[in-house]
């Protein structure tokens, strides 16, 4: 196949949003977070919200893609322990060690556990007991996986999705047909319909994303459901040129659509109180598709081309993830002693963040062997060279 350079820079760019955001989150008013800075913005709220409608689902969605691209060269049952192991020991290992300054900081920022990491390190390995409330997460284990939910998740939603794939590439395949066959308004306005009733009947139940797994069921339909366009989407060209072609049109959409959602109770105000449910949930879901469809759209226009940056990025961000957040709580925690201000501590944090992930992947984790397949990277011998293959998903394996 063809390798699609737009959905290696499409993930990349993604994570990088996510690194940023997660920066953001020690400076936005009213959001809760691990720690928070004493220089905090709420002009931050607009920015965050505008991203935070489409981040994950794009994540999902790429995701979804990766598993279409390579399922041809694999059966089910060898895709499956792929990724498990791509994903199980990069989420086991980050748990155990990579989270850790994350809960550490948190725990002491509300006085419940003594300074000291190392200590701490030694209660937290040993599954030791927290005070309730040491973090958010303590009243369901010890451990805690924070930021590294993606992977769980993403290797959960892989496992159900092969069975399916299988279907859909059988008795099912009229439903793939017809996905990839959307154009104009369908491609659109389809899509939305299975995302309504999600918001509609199962959100009541489930309104507070949780990030525990068992618990978290709207999340769970909402992110399978983005995780299932990829796949559907896949190599169909057609469909690709399509939303190439709509580029423009979604972009226009997507910040119309912004404009109505976060004016949404005021416009409402006039609808019966029958409808405010059901046009709450279109407002919502068209939004989020619309940015997608915008995401898509140009990435395959301006960004499937072989970037030089791109192999290496590709090769790093999965690394980056795994280390950032805890680089960002670290470096936030430690710069707040010092008093630096509203302009110089969010700086300092974001180059901390950026510095440090370069640093480690670049200097430690590219040169010892052991450890990169705990964040990810696989290597594979290819004649006298080895070649580093990438971590997390795989678009552009031919």
């Amino acid at each position: 196949m063809t390798r699609r350079y737009d959905i290696d820079a499409l993930r990349v760019i993604a994570f990088v949003l996510l690194i940023l955001y997660h920066c953001c989150m020690l400076y936005v008013v009213d959001w809760g977070f691990h720690i928070k800075s004493a220089y905090q913005f709420e002009w931050l709220q607009t920015p965050m919200l505008l991203v935070n409608q489409w981040r994950m689902p794009l994540l999902f969605l790429i995701s979804g893609l990766a598993i279409n691209f390579v399922w041809q060269r694999y059966s089910a049952r060898e895709l499956a322990w792929r990724r498990i192991k791509r994903l199980g020991l990069p989420f086991l290992f980050g748990t155990a060690i990579v989270v850790t300054p994350q809960p550490y900081f948190e725990a002491m920022s509300k006085g419940l556990v003594e300074p000291g990491y190392f200590a701490f390190l030694g209660d937290y390995l040993t599954w030791q007991r927290f005070p309730d409330g040491a973090w958010s997460d303590t009243r369901y284990a010890t451990w805690t996986w924070n930021h590294l939910w993606y992977l769980p998740y993403l290797l959960f939603y892989t496992l159900v999705l092969l069975p399916i794939a299988v279907l859909l590439d059988g008795p099912a395949s009229v439903i793939k047909r017809g996905f990839q066959r959307l154009r104009g308004p369908w491609l659109i306005l389809i899509p939305i319909l299975p995302l309504m009733p999600i918001g509609l009947f199962i959100y009541p139940h489930f309104p507070n994303t949780t990030h525990a797994f068992y618990n978290d069921w709207y999340a769970h339909a909402h992110y399978f459901t983005f995780f299932l366009y990829g796949y559907l989407l896949g190599r169909a060209e057609g469909t690709w040129r399509e939303l190439a072609r709509l580029r423009r049109f979604s972009l226009v959409l997507a910040g119309c659509m912004f404009v109505v959602l976060v004016n949404r109770d005021a416009l409402l105000a006039v609808v019966d109180s029958t409808l405010e449910d059901y046009a709450t949930a279109f407002i919502v879901y068209l939004n989020r598709w619309a940015w997608l469809l915008a995401a898509l759209g140009w990435g395959h226009q301006l960004l499937n081309k072989p970037f030089k940056w791109l192999p290496y990025a590709t090769e790093a961000v999965f690394s980056w993830y795994i280390l950032h957040q805890s680089i960002t709580i670290t470096a936030g925690a430690q710069l707040a002693k010092l008093s630096l201000g509203p302009f110089v501590e969010p700086l300092l944090v974001l180059a901390a963040t950026v510095g440090g992930c370069l640093a480690l992947h670049h200097f430690v984790i590219r040169k010892v062997p052991w450890l990169q397949p705990l964040f990810g990277i696989v290597i594979r011998q290819d004649g006298p060279q080895r070649v580093r293959q990438k971590a997390l998903t795989e678009p552009s394996l031919k």
